[in-house]
């Protein structure tokens, strides 16, 4: 989701300034090259400088959506993030609900307090994420790839009891 709020942000005029790009784009690549050393001494210490930096994002979102919701409330969604949060395919969307399952969150966006709102929720998904990684002795797997073995399983089950309504009818006919 990090790409889907960079486009929103830049729909919003984020990207007009050249030094706001080049800020941008430069931080990230800091950032990523710290955590990849960081991952390298400790992953937990990595997860944890994640999971703070994420919380932070939420608390930023928060105080902001606080302080300006009667304004956003007025102000219409960009179209970036109307396509990234109802488009029709919300798969890439799905996959950061870490603590969630598939589909079980669908955000409406009416306004800008509504897409500023979900980017908060975003951050606190992440720091979710984070946490898990951090604690848990499991590997994290995606929801979808979760929701798929469920919905494989569904069909192993169907296939082996329409295989078994098929055997009992043959030996019926069979052995009368």
């Amino acid at each position: 989701p990090s790409v889907a709020h960079l486009k929103i942000m830049e729909a919003l005029g984020g990207d007009r300034l050249w030094i706001d790009r080049f800020l941008a784009r430069h931080s990230a690549i800091f950032y990523f090259l710290i955590l990849n050393h960081l991952w390298l001494i400790s992953p937990s210490v990595a997860y944890n400088f994640s999971e703070l930096i994420e919380f932070h994002a939420v608390d930023t979102y928060g105080e902001f959506v606080d302080v300006n919701a009667e304004l956003l409330k007025t102000m219409p969604a960009p179209r970036a993030a109307a396509e990234y949060y109802e488009g029709a395919d919300l798969y890439l969307f799905d996959e950061f609900q870490t603590g969630r399952d598939p589909k079980s969150r669908r955000p409406k966006i009416r306004s800008l307090y509504d897409v500023f709102c979900c980017i908060r929720d975003d951050e606190l998904e992440h720091v979710k994420t984070m946490f898990y990684c951090q604690t848990s002795q499991s590997q994290l797997l995606s929801p979808n790839t979760v929701a798929a073995a469920a919905a494989t399983e569904e069909e192993r089950s169907r296939a082996r009891l329409s295989d078994l309504v098929v055997e009992t009818k043959r030996r019926e006919l069979l052995h009368p």
